[in-house]
């Protein structure tokens, strides 16, 4: 069953190595959730008629800031346009700092049954370095009391790659969040880029990166804490416990349709991509006073679906289904990409059992450039 996907673009403050379409004035937000719910109305019809929604994901940006009647609104738009499954995944993503005993009673009244939790790190220094919204001790605390006010389906984000003299740091993180005993476990290495804080500080020599093999090194840290403490790794940056992925996410990875609203969101219907403009100014004016979708549509094209399906298919523990690549795609990789298939296994980088091509560790390592290996050239 398909997804629904709700971009919330606001957040107290600029992370420094964000380069999502967010805003830090507030002055939009409600109109921006009456623009959402009409953009809603529009496309209630992208997944067919009468989609039953599998799950549904509050993104951004920083969607706890929601109040709890702009909250309700959106709900009972989506009720209004949609059926819902009586076991279906809602997940809101949230900052420690707004997690106060009063916005998790909120919460808790709320069809919210999981929420994703942006700690990012535990070590104060490391916070401040990112302009993180809150401090150390909300991101313990944060965690205690989603847990006490009934929240058992938590996931939590963490940074690694943060430049420190040594590994310390990211070893204690880990540990606090096992402690935490979480279900769920989001890990991303730092990236840079260029139109961000740390992006301009890089290029002025005020910010020095860390060297790529302390990066590797915290990540075969990662691998190993991860599996010590009974945690799967289902694609590469995301790991959970037994049974407990993230069915939204999964469904990404797997190319299950959804339907994103709200400005920069992304929607996939099996064909064709829309995205929305990242702007929340003209969002709101296409939709309240023009009465349109401010969005780009995009075919994709037989070589697009491939390259698609190589890129998120590898990422996952499932890895890449060579078969079904040959047969609904039309592309023979292993015909195609003998030699290199043969070298990928000869260097341990990847196993190909029963036509499906899986990254070890080491592979892991150097997906993106296995992947760009693999890709389909652009039909001319």
């Amino acid at each position: 069953m398909p997804g629904l996907y709700l971009h919330i673009p606001f957040c107290k403050q600029a992370c420094h190595y964000c380069d999502f379409h967010f805003s830090t004035s507030m002055a939009l937000k409600s109109r921006l959730v009456d623009a959402l719910v009409h953009e809603m109305e529009l496309r209630r019809d992208y997944l067919g008629p009468a989609p039953t929604l599998d799950t549904i994901y509050f993104g951004g940006g920083t969607p706890s800031l929601l109040t709890a009647a702009e909250l309700d609104t959106i709900f009972a738009a989506i009720h209004r346009h949609f059926n819902v499954a009586p076991q279906a995944e809602i997940t809101l993503e949230a900052n420690p700092d707004d997690l106060t005993p009063a916005k998790l009673r909120e919460l808790a009244a709320s069809p919210v049954n999981r929420l994703s939790i942006g700690l990012q790190s535990f070590h104060e220094p490391h916070l401040r370095l990112m302009n993180r919204a809150h401090s150390a001790t909300e991101s313990l605390t944060g965690v205690r009391l989603a847990q006490d006010a009934g929240f058992e389906n938590i996931s939590v984000d963490l940074i690694y790659g943060v430049p420190a003299p040594n590994h310390r740091i990211w070893e204690q993180d880990m540990q606090q969040v096992f402690d935490l005993g979480v279900p769920h476990l989001s890990c991303y290495a730092l990236t840079i880029e260029p139109d961000t804080v740390f992006g301009r500080r890089l290029r002025k020599g005020t910010f020095v990166a860390p060297p790529d093999d302390f990066v590797a090194q915290q990540f075969e840290l990662l691998l190993t804490r991860i599996r010590a403490h009974g945690y799967e790794q289902y694609e590469i940056s995301n790991f959970c416990q037994p049974g407990r992925e993230s069915r939204h996410n999964a469904n990404y990875w797997r190319g299950v349709p959804y339907l994103g609203l709200g400005p920069s969101a992304h929607s996939f219907d099996g064909v064709s991509r829309q995205y929305a403009v990242a702007n929340n100014t003209q969002y709101v004016t296409a939709l309240l006073e023009r009465n349109e979708v401010p969005a780009t549509h995009e075919v994709l094209s037989p070589t697009d679906r491939a390259n698609e399906y190589l890129m998120t298919s590898l990422r996952t523990a499932r890895g890449c289904d060579l078969g079904y690549l040959r047969d609904s795609l039309g592309v023979d990789l292993a015909a195609q990409q003998a030699d290199y298939l043969q070298t990928l296994a000869a260097n341990g980088w990847a196993t190909l059992r029963n036509e499906v091509l899986v990254l070890t560790d080491a592979g892991k390592l150097l997906a993106d450039q296995i992947t760009l290996e693999l890709f389909q050239p652009a039909s001319t």
